[in-house]
């Protein structure tokens, strides 16, 4: 077995340099991290992960939680934060939130099984994440925020991403208008329609309660919403889902009604890669979530390795994208 004494031999250097150079220490020249980088490929040495622990006190191991991996904002949060991630030396382990997978996420960081954890599904009622913080787990929210919690977060405008839906709509004659939101302990479900029932109503023409529903961030529960709303003989003129995955079961319920866009015009939030396809051509709010999942990666990176540093917040604008879905009246 090769060993990373045989690595030095061949490089000329002492083991704690090859593992200096193992652990990314930022004290060594390019070339010295190098030609250790060289010994290692000729000799086809592998670093044994649970002694490198055991040192350094890291598994190099980052968890992720998310809501739902058939929604399009997850894969392209994850993809994005693989790279940065793999970019930086550590592997990403991947939780779906469903079945309690938050509650394991956080078992694990508990046991050190993981160096930190990325959450992009927190919610205000979580007792078990305010007790890890309190305990100092290295832990970030993307994409969510719990006030009052005291870790690093990054989301986008919601509020004024849901305003700006209102202005639009009101710009183009559309009063009589719906919204379809997630869970209300989710905050980028209620931000986004705190932000558009409130210009609604500051505008005159505030949203009626039987054009208000809440439910699970689905495909299927928001068509199903949608053919209660197209059944109504007052359906609105247009519907506001607080997320593109929404939308397009929106969609999906006016073409199955063989209605077109001009019948009700549907806005989505988040401007997932899908949502510019021709099959949805959908107007939507765009939020940076890639440079959100990179922006993310790197906290967590930095307070892994600095851990008594303060708290931040990131909060990144948005902006409308107006495509077919509202006839781009």
């Amino acid at each position: 077995m090769v060993t990373s004494r045989d690595v030095a031999e061949l490089a000329g250097v002492s083991q704690a340099t090859v593992s200096r150079v193992m652990s990314s220490s930022a004290k060594l020249s390019p070339a010295t991290k190098a030609r250790v980088q060289a010994a290692m490929d000729t000799l086809g040495y592998v670093p044994h992960a649970g002694a490198q622990a055991m040192k350094t006190r890291r598994t190099n191991t980052i968890g992720v939680v998310v809501a739902d991996l058939t929604n399009p904002f997850y894969a392209e949060v994850l993809d994005e934060l693989s790279r940065e991630l793999d970019a930086a030396g550590f592997r990403a382990v991947i939780w779906n939130a469903g079945g309690g997978s938050h509650h394991d996420a956080l078992k694990a960081i508990r046991e050190h099984a993981v160096d930190g954890v990325i959450f992009t599904t927190a919610t205000e009622d979580s007792v078990e994440l305010q007790a890890a913080i309190e305990k100092n787990s290295q832990i970030v929210l993307i994409n969510r925020v719990v006030e009052g919690l005291e870790c690093d977060q990054v989301t986008s405008s919601n509020t004024d991403g849901g305003a700006a839906v209102a202005d639009y709509l009101l710009a183009h004659g559309k009063t009589r208008v719906a919204f379809i939101g997630g869970a209300n302990n989710a905050s980028t479900s209620r931000e986004r329609m705190e932000g558009f029932l409130s210009r609604m109503a500051e505008r005159g023409h505030p949203v009626p309660e039987h054009f208000r529903f809440h439910g699970g961030f689905s495909h299927d529960n928001s068509a199903q919403v949608m053919n209660r709303l197209l059944s109504r003989a007052d359906r609105p003129q247009a519907v506001f889902c607080a997320n593109d995955h929404m939308a397009f079961g929106a969609l999906d319920a006016l073409r199955a009604n063989q209605l077109q866009p001009q019948d009700c015009w549907v806005i989505g939030y988040d401007d997932v890669e899908m949502a510019a396809w021709d099959s949805f051509s959908l107007t939507t709010v765009r939020q940076p979530s890639r440079e959100m999942a990179r922006v993310g990666a790197k906290m967590l990176i930095d307070r892994i390795f600095s851990p008594a540093s303060a708290p931040r917040r990131v909060n990144f604008p948005c902006d409308l994208i107006v495509r077919g879905s509202t006839e781009r009246a």
